[in-house]
């Protein structure tokens, strides 16, 4: 195959991983405006909700080590789609599922094929930056929030007006749709693991990936809080109807979307550390005042803000964890991405408690705190800063 042809097959590769991470963003997006609705219809409160949300967690942290081990075995393509297929029906499970019990099973399966086929999507894209020779990264991550934006948005108004059963079978039918027409383009990259003589499977001893995973988790506690919780603090504590709290949500996703498209010139022009350093300030000032707003619309704007913020911090981190020398892009993505969802996943269950006794007001407030830290170990992130090789890069795109 020549220079020509491995370029449109990269070409195609990334706007194929592209729809990966919408499917997933729109999965996760339309999860958002359910949650409300699944406390109602189960009857339960929010530390018993936050549990749920902790079984949800504990699926992905059980899934995302196995995804990387399948990975080093049979590459990101066919473990991405083989849970993307799982993922379609995540959604109607916990949906459909009669009880609390049943819904825990529901909710582990559902967290665990999700965050299995977010590390593997991430191992592709860092596959399709390397064909191609310059950073998609936070654009990647830009299609994952448009697709929260379009899950959360709609989410809301569908369950309002047609119930929640009926919102969970439109997503099924709609995921199906999109997994057909990514799965054909996904590029297969063959990982050097799978040819060579098989070895131990152990933990990498370079302390930097572990370190950058610190990074991507006390910025994803925040982003988190605003997934899980957003929704019930408008909704609750502040009186919206639920189609506004899920503008909450929606907004926050889609102000990521539209800075994630222009993240990677960003970091192209002031550098990796840089740019997670201002990201970092302004997440946040934006979550900070949504903590601190007594009215609902300056809530939802702030989170809008906070979004501007988290934009491209995580798909920093995730860039920097593909690139660490010596060890593989799988490795590495595995365990920032291990750590760093643990933030998104299990920090919410703890969020619930102490909101049941403080309110979403202080919870909120406080999240910015990691922010800073963030922002203090900026330098952490300096092997996204990776140099491209020009002579076969293709034209610039998305």
């Amino acid at each position: 195959m020549n220079t020509a042809q491995n370029l449109a097959t990269a070409q195609r590769g990334r706007w194929a991983v592209a729809g990966l991470f919408f499917l997933n963003g729109f999965l996760v997006g339309s999860w958002a405006p359910q949650i409300p609705e699944l406390a109602t219809r189960l009857a339960i409160r929010e530390s018993t909700l936050g549990i749920l949300i902790l079984v949800f967690g504990l699926g992905a942290m059980s899934f995302m080590p196995l995804s990387g081990v399948l990975m080093s075995r049979y590459g990101s393509r066919r473990v991405g789609l083989g849970f993307a297929c799982a993922c379609v029906f995540a959604l109607l499970a916990v949906v459909s599922a009669p009880n609390v019990p049943l819904v825990a099973i529901a909710m582990f399966f559902f967290g665990g094929v999700v965050g299995a086929m977010d590390v593997a999507m991430n191992s592709n894209a860092v596959a399709v930056e390397k064909k191609l020779s310059r950073a998609i990264m936070s654009s990647s991550h830009g299609f994952w929030s448009l697709g929260g934006f379009v899950g959360g948005g709609l989410g809301g108004l569908i369950i309002q007006n047609f119930g929640a059963f009926a919102h969970a079978v439109s997503v099924t039918i709609a995921l199906a749709i999109m997994l057909v027409l990514a799965a054909r383009y996904v590029i297969d990259d063959k990982h050097p693991e799978a040819s060579k003589q098989k070895k131990p499977m152990r933990l990498p001893r370079i302390a930097s990936v572990y370190l950058v995973g610190a990074v991507a988790l006390f910025a994803m506690i925040p982003e988190g809080a605003i997934l899980d919780w957003g929704a019930l603090y408008l909704r609750n504590e502040l009186g919206v109807s639920i189609a506004t709290a899920g503008l909450g949500f929606a907004l926050f996703a889609g102000a990521m979307a539209v800075l994630r498209f222009v993240g990677d010139r960003v970091r192209n022009r002031f550098g990796a550390v840089q740019t997670m350093r201002i990201s970092c300030l302004i997440a946040a000032a934006g979550i900070f005042v949504a903590g601190l707003s007594p009215w609902a619309w300056l809530v939802i704007a702030s989170f809008a803000v906070a979004g501007v913020g988290i934009a491209n911090i995580v798909p920093i981190a995730f860039s920097a964890a593909g690139n660490q020398p010596g060890i593989s892009a799988s490795t590495g993505m595995s365990v920032v991405t291990t750590i760093g969802y643990s933030g998104i996943l299990l920090a919410p269950s703890a969020i619930g408690f102490a909101a049941e006794h403080v309110g979403f007001s202080w919870v909120y407030i406080a999240l910015s705190v990691p922010l800073i830290v963030v922002c203090a170990c900026a330098e952490l992130v300096r092997a996204a800063d990776f140099q491209p090789d020009r002579q076969i890069a293709g034209p610039e795109m998305i």
